[in-house]
């Protein structure tokens, strides 16, 4: 039998098949990191965190928690002690800073892979991401597609995979998991737009006919891939894998569950994708807007990987469509409006500043 805990998610009460394992989460007070942590502590792990933003949750005082910055080796190694394995899911995001970004993507995930092959780790599971493919000609996508990554952050994703390889070949076993835009508890960023329109009755506008198909994944189900790459032998997972929904339709529909979910009548608008997305560089160029290149640059065309490798390889089975995670994600952004109302940033655990998106607002 199984409960559910405070995030609705199924909290097991048996001993995981692989016995009791020390985990170390890089990035562990992030969205991902945070439901990562989680997922381990109901399956009997223990549990160290490695990130240089405090970890702010209930869960505290049941993990070791290490303060500290993946580009410092020391940091590193101290929080390395002991561990068996290794969930890289330390990045910054497409908003920093380029230097931000190169230094941590590359030079924090070499850091980390070393110390993890210093210390013998037993595995090393590396989140990388379905920006890796760039701008592409064709879906789906397979994990043996070119890559071509997009923008500092693409580049550096590509580039650390490259890194894991030359780790692989001195005898680590790593998995290497790309998972589409994710949703679930403690996510924000750029999808909070969709749901601040939502719960203030607005209609919501999508680039060009929004009759793209455009993957999505629930983090519950990327925490269950994860693992699965944690306790199934090495030699399935020692590999690459896309991670998404298997249930999708279009940009359009799927984003409307919500604003019917919300009850306002509201609809998903369609706006002419060539002047949009030209206003949108230009916003961006003058820091005005919070959507990135990769996002505006891809968001009108179809964006999805196939997910048979590993549903055949890894028995990865995803329990949500787009629209179950869409949902259930709104809902809990409005279960805890109160606890980040005002708060903006770069990171995925609180809105994306608006800019002139803000007042574009006003007219829907």
């Amino acid at each position: 039998m199984s409960e559910k805990n405070e995030n609705g998610q199924n909290k097991l009460e048996v001993q995981p098949a692989i016995g009791v394992k020390t985990f170390m989460v890089t990035g562990g007070a992030g969205f991902l990191g945070i439901n990562v942590v989680r997922h381990l502590l109901d399956r009997g792990h223990n549990v160290v965190t490695l990130d240089i933003a405090p970890f702010d949750y209930p869960e505290r005082d049941q993990i070791t928690e290490i303060t500290g910055d993946t580009r410092n080796r020391d940091d590193v190694d101290r929080a390395m002690e002991g561990v068996d394995i290794v969930i890289h899911t330390a990045a910054a995001l497409p908003l920093y800073s380029p230097q931000d970004i190169y230094s941590t993507d590359i030079d924090g995930s070499r850091n980390v892979l070393q110390s993890a092959y210093e210390h013998n780790v037993e595995r090393f599971i590396h989140i990388s991401s379905t920006a890796v493919y760039g701008i592409p000609d064709h879906h789906p996508l397979y994990e043996d597609d070119k890559l071509d990554g997009v923008g500092p952050y693409g580049e550096s994703k590509v580039l650390v995979e490259e890194i894991c390889q030359e780790y692989r070949e001195k005898g680590m076993c790593i998995a290497i998991i790309r998972p589409k835009s994710f949703v679930g508890p403690e996510r924000l960023g750029v999808f909070a737009l969709l749901y601040d329109w939502a719960k203030d009755g607005k209609n919501f506008p999508v680039l060009g006919s929004g009759n793209n198909r455009y993957q999505l994944l629930d983090v519950e189900d990327l925490c269950d891939a994860i693992y699965l790459t944690a306790t199934l032998p090495c030699e399935k997972v020692n590999d690459v894998f896309n991670i998404g929904a298997k249930e999708f339709t279009t940009l359009k529909e799927d984003y409307q569950a919500v604003l019917d979910y919300a009850g306002f009548g509201k609809k998903i608008v369609s706006i002419p994708a060539a002047p949009a997305i030209w206003t949108l560089r230009v916003l961006d160029r003058m820091k005005m807007s919070p959507l990135y290149k990769w996002v505006y640059e891809t968001v009108t065309e179809d964006s999805f990987v196939s997910i048979e490798k590993a549903e055949k390889v890894l028995g990865y089975a995803p329990k949500y469509s787009n629209k179950d995670a869409l949902v259930r994600n709104y809902q809990w952004y409005i279960d805890h409006l109160d606890e980040f109302e005002g708060q903006s940033g770069v990171s995925h655990r609180v809105p994306w500043k608006q800019g002139a998106l803000g007042l574009a607002k006003k007219f829907f």
